[in-house]
């Protein structure tokens, strides 16, 4: 096993210290150092800063990995004293400069690079935050499983315009293959309203389609896997990495729901190149400011929006309304349509709550207050699971 392989193998102990296992890399390009990430940090090497990447955040402490090894680090005072430098702090895929002052036992993070890409969500916790979840990220894998339930279209629906708002490409992964009697016409439900996203059928028990995921993550790059719990995001990992370095758990067998058996994000590096990062299942999958997202994923829609007579046209009863011709036509599902205004309104909603913030000016967050403008689109709640 090389010295790039060896940091595939992430152990962590019961108090979740770092293990004694191997963590150094002998070249920061197995992480997926470009000469785009070199020229970002070039104005940091006169400073003597030690480049690294953010593998794993624990309770707000990250896991950097560089040539010297994998560190707990923290963050430090110049950077806290930045307003708006680290809002949320550095998440998985962050590339930053570390800094170990003399006597300073631990590294700190100096400096966080620029992103080139980000998954991000409205956090589940706050009023109209945003929470960036992952960073660096060139492939999304959308994964949902064929088995059970089978694919859940509304989810669907809102993860590709998520994972096309981050800036990366999303790909849908259609799992546990194996478990299904026609697993390529249950592909059918998700090529419909795929519209350029490349759909794979896999099975982590036979190894179909783990090769096509591999494919599009060659060395360099970094990918991510987007799912509920239960999807088959660790044991998919487990088989591209060829070990079993995620803990895995079966699923209930009377409606094939998973367990959180990933607690935390955490990157790994793939034998021969290429970068997972291996996320937990995600109840709150709240949109924020997604209209480049939204386009994206509801392009037939949108082509449609541009033939209607009116520009403000709701789609709804409006005359010569192009949308509601095509639903009339059998060309267009009602069910999509009733998709896309929702996640629309709940864009609007988010939009008034920013506006109202911003009028206040004080930065205190609103709140939810029934009949008020964050009622209407919340129905189910817009921070549960979809």
């Amino acid at each position: 096993m090389s010295a790039n392989d060896r940091i595939t193998c992430y152990a962590w102990q019961v108090d979740d210290a770092l293990s004694d296992v191997d963590y150094q890399v002998s070249d920061l390009a197995a992480l997926g150092f470009s000469d785009d990430v070199r020229e970002h940090f070039g104005g940091h090497v006169a400073s003597g800063l030690l480049p690294a990447r953010i593998t794993r955040v624990d309770r707000g402490m990250p896991i950097a990995l560089s040539e010297q090894g994998a560190f707990r680090v923290e963050y430090s005072q110049s950077l806290r004293e930045v307003p708006g430098s680290t809002p949320k702090g550095a998440v998985v895929g962050d590339w930053v400069g570390l800094t170990r002052p003399d006597g300073h036992e631990a590294w700190l993070i100096d400096a966080i690079l620029p992103r080139k890409s980000a998954f991000h969500r409205k956090d589940p916790a706050e009023g109209a935050e945003q929470q960036v979840v992952i960073a660096n990220v060139d492939v999304i894998f959308v994964m949902q499983s064929l088995s059970g339930d089978g694919i859940n279209v509304r989810r669907l629906e809102r993860e590709l315009v998520m994972a096309w708002e981050s800036g990366a490409v999303p790909v849908i992964v259609l799992s546990k293959a194996d478990l299904v009697d026609d697993p390529d016409g249950k592909a059918a439900v998700a090529r419909e309203i795929a519209f350029g996203v490349d759909v794979i059928i896999e099975s982590a028990v036979t190894g179909e389609g783990v090769d096509e995921v591999r494919a599009r993550i060659p060395a360099g790059s970094t990918a991510a896997l987007l799912g509920s719990s239960g999807v088959g995001k660790s044991t998919l990992v487990n088989r591209l990495l060829g070990i079993e370095s995620v803990k895995t758990a079966e699923t209930r067998s009377k409606d094939d729901k998973g367990r959180h058996t990933t607690t935390a994000r955490e990157m790994f590096v793939m034998p021969g190149g290429g970068v997972i990062i291996d996320t937990p299942g995600m109840r709150g999958l709240s949109l924020w400011n997604s209209q480049k997202g939204m386009a994206a994923a509801f392009p037939d829609i949108v082509s449609l929006e541009e033939q209607c007579r009116f520009g403000d046209c709701a789609h709804d009863k409006e005359p010569g309304c192009a949308v509601s011709a095509a639903v009339a036509a059998g060309e267009l599902k009602q069910g999509r349509v009733d998709s896309w205004r929702r996640l629309q309104e709940e864009l609007e909603v988010l939009s008034v709550r920013q506006e109202d913030i911003a009028r206040r000016g004080d930065g205190k967050k609103t709140k939810s207050r029934p009949g008020g403008p964050d009622h209407k689109a919340r129905g189910r709640g817009v921070d549960q699971e979809y």
